[in-house]
């Protein structure tokens, strides 16, 4: 019996794939993305994110835009290394599709995309697949992590390693909401646990291509600004410790008040240096820390300037969905058409 080939989805779906000096393997990629995708969906859009890559990458990704190359392909090369987030958010702003999918293609599988599309045609806007197998981790980075995802977990309420991976499919209505936010990456990071929108969860294992190992200096300063710019669980314990500070200064100044009062042998000056001690330099010091996040927070938000910048974009010569919208309309031998009409007929 011959095999019965599945209906295509009806919808235009952006993918975004984030490469970095990956030149031997980008032909390849994509043509095994855009065949896969392809046979998916009516029509799509191939969005490739060079992160900065060191060797011909870009070279090559110019020529796969060529009139001889690839069609639906569109590039966007950054000046700067920047994280995984950031690069992502590069695509899924300039994304034009129904639906994004993003994909980091050295980690995750495509093919795992086509039940990714049967969660979001029923209504779910937020889809995420968690890869069980990961690439390499040095130990470092394995118990930081841990650590981090603890931190979250009891500051924020969500496990983002299990329930907010990378690989994700999103309406293009999450993206105009993400759109909205001052810090758009970070948002879309931590949307899938913080927002309201319907979501999905899949689970699959595939070896991942990358053989390099993640190290734990790329990704400090992600979590660490992740961690501060989704919750405000760090500024709650820095006010629970200023109250507490004031506390615990207030019942020692009054520790000192009883020994002025009912210790007649003190040594000169032990109590008014200890009231003053104790009722401003810990206070002082929280305040300043307090002030000193406010201000390191908004003065990178005024004065660090956009978090990426494309140095380079250019486009397949060749779009399918520019060629499916080139209709000639032919009149028919002894009709007239439209616009033949005589005049003050309607």
């Amino acid at each position: 019996m011959a095999k019965i080939q599945m209906a295509q989805f009806p919808v235009f779906l952006s993918v975004v794939l984030l490469m970095r000096n990956q030149e031997p393997q980008i032909e390849s990629i994509v043509d095994e993305v855009a065949a896969t995708i392809n046979r998916l969906v009516s029509d799509y859009e191939l969005i490739v994110i060079d992160n900065a890559s060191t060797d011909n990458s870009i070279s090559v990704l110019r020529q796969l835009t060529s009139e001889t190359g690839k069609p639906n392909l569109q590039v966007y090369a950054l000046t700067k290394e920047v994280d995984a987030d950031t690069a992502f958010w590069v695509g899924l702003e300039n994304a034009l599709g129904d639906f994004v999918a993003a994909i980091d293609p050295m980690l995750e599988d495509i093919s795992v995309v086509e039940a990714m599309l049967e969660k979001a045609v029923t209504g779910v806007d937020i889809v995420l697949a968690n890869n069980e197998q990961k690439p390499l981790q040095t130990i470092s980075y394995r118990f930081a992590y841990m650590g981090f995802n603890l931190l979250y977990r009891y500051f924020g309420g969500a496990n983002l390693a299990s329930e907010a991976p990378q690989y994700r499919l999103v309406s293009k209505r999450v993206v105009n909401f993400i759109l909205q936010h001052p810090q758009p990456a970070i948002t879309y990071r931590h949307l899938p646990v913080t927002g309201g929108f319907p979501r999905a969860n899949l689970r699959y294992s595939s070896p991942p291509r990358s053989t390099g190992s993640k190290r734990l200096g790329d990704s400090i300063d992600r979590g660490v600004r992740l961690l501060v710019s989704t919750t405000r669980a760090p500024m709650r314990l820095v006010t629970t410790l200023s109250l507490f500070g004031a506390c615990a200064n207030l019942v020692y100044s009054a520790y000192v008040v009883l020994i002025a009062l009912f210790q007649p042998h003190v040594a000169p000056g032990w109590i008014s240096t200890s009231l003053q001690q104790s009722g401003m330099f810990f206070l002082i010091s929280l305040v300043l820390l307090v002030l000193a996040e406010y201000i390191l927070h908004m003065a990178s938000l005024s004065n660090e300037g956009p978090l990426y910048h494309v140095a380079q974009e250019f486009t397949s010569a060749r779009m399918t969905r520019r060629e499916k919208l080139n209709i000639e309309e032919v009149a028919i031998k002894g009709e007239s058409r439209p616009d033949d009409r005589p005049s003050g007929i309607y």
